[in-house]
């Protein structure tokens, strides 16, 4: 693939303001916990480093420290930046941090030539097309539909759901807020831990199970319902001790987990046609694959009464490349910035 750089150079005719001058880009993948960062040039994308977003008091702070130790020259540079939040009008806040996001801001302080921002399941939705076997873990279905709206979700710090749709030659990831949506249920047992919740929360959300503080909540609610005494638990203790089987309450809970998340993902495969293929993506689905595949998760996906065949055909597949969100950032920016569409 030609590089980012290669195919700025070759556009060096346009005269725009988004174009002029840029021949390098800081890439940034920037969720609740942890921010990564990395340098795009003509050799491709650098090494990758990753701070925790707790250890800075702003995203200037950690952006600023990368710039100069990746001796990126902002004047010369995009910065290309994916969220954990919604974006609107090129601001931004963390859902889950108070980190927030300015695109005028950052291009003034900073000198970036441009600055753009995107919903990091955005980012990873534009990484689809070009991931590969080796990169994707099978969880049953048939071959994808070429040019059908290709859906990637799933649960990190929070949830997220973004779809890529195709039209001819051109392609526009969606973005969605589907994991603030109501979770739903499909069994008097799940029916009377989200009432659990429902007493604490009120709204009981996708992202309110279907992450890892979700985890945490549902292991205390499946306590709580079974009338049972277990120890404090965070949810990467949790799903260690489930996949070891040293502890049946976070078995129960890591179980419970994967057959909502399919019933959710199989929800988002009928909402978006998703044809093209289901994708799940987040820090938590890679570390448990093996148990996600022999779990409930296929049954419940299919689960949709007079349209189970359609959804059996449905490719799901989990994303194991670490790297799939910078990867969707850098055909981000060779398709809407470099390409100038």
């Amino acid at each position: 693939m030609t590089s980012a750089a290669d195919r700025l150079r070759s556009d060096e005719g346009r005269d725009t303001e988004t174009m002029a001058g840029i021949d390098q880009a800081l890439l940034a993948d920037i969720g609740g916990t942890n921010a990564r960062f990395a340098r795009l040039d003509r050799n491709g994308i650098g090494s990758i480093e990753r701070l925790k977003v707790a250890d800075h008091a702003s995203a200037e702070l950690a952006i600023g420290e990368v710039v100069a130790r990746h001796d990126v020259a902002a004047d010369r540079a995009a910065a290309i930046i994916a969220v954990a939040g919604p974006v609107e009008n090129g601001r931004a806040v963390l859902t889950n941090s108070n980190w927030q996001f300015d695109t005028a801001e950052l291009k003034r302080e900073f000198g970036f030539r441009t600055v753009h921002l995107l919903n990091d399941f955005e980012a990873q939705a534009w990484s689809l097309p070009a991931l590969g076997a080796a990169d994707l873990f099978q969880l049953g279905g048939k071959a994808a539909v070429a040019g059908a709206p290709m859906v990637v979700a799933g649960p990190g710090t929070g949830f997220g759901t973004a779809c890529l749709v195709t039209n001819g030659t051109s392609r526009l990831a969606l973005v969605t807020e589907a994991g603030h949506a109501t979770l739903p249920v499909v069994s008097e047992r799940e029916a009377a831990v989200i009432g659990h919740l429902r007493r604490q929360f009120g709204h009981v959300s996708i992202e309110r199970v279907m992450s890892g503080p979700g985890l945490e909540n549902l292991y205390r609610a499946l306590a709580a319902v079974d009338g049972a005494d277990v120890p404090e638990r965070d949810a990467a203790s949790i799903t260690s001790r489930a996949l070891d089987g040293s502890c049946s309450a976070s078995r129960a809970a890591l179980e419970t987990f994967c057959g909502l998340l399919g019933t959710v993902c199989g929800n988002l495969a009928l909402t978006f046609a998703a044809r093209g293929g289901l994708y799940i993506a987040g820090g938590i689905a890679p570390r448990m694959a093996d148990f996600l595949a022999n779990s409930a998760f296929r049954e419940r996906f299919d689960a949709k009464g007079r349209f189970q065949d359609y959804l059996r055909e449905v490719p799901v597949n989990i994303v194991m490349r670490p790297d799939a969100g910078f990867l969707g950032l850098k055909t981000f920016l060779e398709t809407n910035v470099v390409a100038g569409s």
